[in-house]
């Protein structure tokens, strides 16, 4: 089985921390790759299989040309289903025709459907420490499908076959948010950046980077995974939640009450505030993050459905399915803090969960090795199960 990709595989030349340090919410940076290192994500013949075998609705799947959203109708059906409502059925003939007139396809949360992508944004939420979702767009023509537009997530945009013309117009308000005070002005018409990603190229772009991207008729397919660094705002929200155990927090505000009832409850309000807001604030927060960060949907048929839960032979491989999990280590114990839950364990324990928390496929039997002398095989596999039986593990 191939190691998937992870951020050191699409930054490079840069190292990570340079990237981290340097481009990361700054500035949009292409890194030029060989043709072909994508093509084994997405093929054309698993996209094709993808589209006749998933029943997929607006938006998920949908087609834009030259700004705007090409009418569902045009070239889908709802087909009677035997039970429940009607069902969404493409339309071979017309679906192609809007792709030949320079119709972009734009397909949602791909990793839900094809494993390698899928194994690609769990690398890259462990190396990220943020949820990654995986967009399509596929185009054949010379239009553009989209105007020029800011997103409201940061972005690796890889291209996986053929070739797009990107133009990129920079930033016109710093770190601009979904629900923002106001909009971004508009940008310069000529661009900063005016390129071509070719097969095998990969791309960053950061939130509130204007940009447009136009087919060059020819074909091209190239994913986009969208990811959200945490912000103040979400710390913030955080913050909320921790304040719901402070009975200030929780009473009805003085409304109808003094002047001083109203200044004393602020007052109380501010210390219960500052008593939270300690130099460990952001640490304390991004750990929380990681910690209720859920699983990825996974199971291992049919061993997760039986007592046995894995195979008895040690070669089968399993994995960690919370790429952002914890360990916190105490004297005697060791906790794993994932899927919001916290799992504690003997220390003995550790050298298992330490080889599982990348979240690559482990060996059996290496984690059997990693543990001896002190934790015998039989007592190896009762962890590993336990972790089955929580939806934390599953054969690979």
């Amino acid at each position: 089985m191939s190691t998937p990709l992870g951020l050191a595989d699409l930054v490079a030349p840069l190292e990570v921390s340079q990237f981290l340090s340097s481009v990361q919410g700054q500035a949009h940076h292409r890194f030029p790759g060989t043709a072909g290192r994508f093509a084994a994500l997405m093929p054309w013949s698993t996209l094709n299989t993808v589209l006749r075998h998933h029943r997929l609705e607006f938006p998920r799947l949908r087609l834009a040309m030259a700004g705007d959203v090409v009418p569902t109708h045009t070239y889908t059906e709802m087909a009677p289903a035997k039970r429940g409502g009607p069902i969404p059925r493409l339309l071979s003939a017309p679906f192609g025709e809007h792709l030949r007139n320079g119709a972009t396809l734009v397909l949602d949360a791909v990793q839900e459907f094809v494993d390698p992508v899928a194994d690609l944004a769990a690398r890259l939420e462990h190396d990220l420490r943020e949820r990654v979702q995986v967009n399509l767009y596929a185009g054949w023509g010379k239009t553009h499908g989209f105007d020029v537009h800011w997103d409201d997530h940061d972005a690796f945009i890889l291209q996986i076959s053929g070739r797009k013309r990107w133009r990129v117009h920079g930033t016109t308000r710093p770190a601009p948010l979904y629900r923002d005070v106001e909009p971004p002005q508009q940008p310069p018409a000529e661009p900063v950046a005016d390129f071509m990603l070719e097969d095998g190229d990969a791309l960053y772009v950061p939130r509130g980077c204007w940009h447009d991207v136009s087919a060059v008729g020819e074909e091209s397919l190239h994913l986009t995974l969208g990811f959200n660094p945490a912000n103040g705002i979400d710390l913030v929200n955080w913050l909320a939640d921790q304040l719901r155990v402070n009975e200030a927090f929780r009473r009805d505000l003085p409304r109808f009450g003094s002047s001083e009832d109203r200044f004393q409850r602020a007052a109380e309000l501010r210390a219960g505030i500052n008593e939270l807001l300690t130099p460990e604030v952001v640490d304390r927060f991004l750990a929380d993050r990681d910690a209720q960060a859920p699983a990825l949907p996974r199971l291992g048929l049919p061993w997760v459905a039986t007592s046995d839960l894995l195979p008895p032979d040690d070669t089968a491989e399993v994995r960690l399915l919370t790429p952002r999990a914890l360990l916190d280590r105490a004297d005697r114990t060791v906790t794993l803090l994932a899927a919001g839950s916290r799992f504690v364990f003997a220390l003995a324990a550790e050298p298992v969960l330490s080889a599982l928390l990348p979240g690559r496929s482990v060996p059996v039997s290496a984690l059997v090795e990693a543990a001896a002398p002190a934790v015998d095989r039989v007592t190896v596999r009762a962890l590993l199960g336990e972790l089955i039986t929580q939806g934390l593990l599953s054969l690979a």
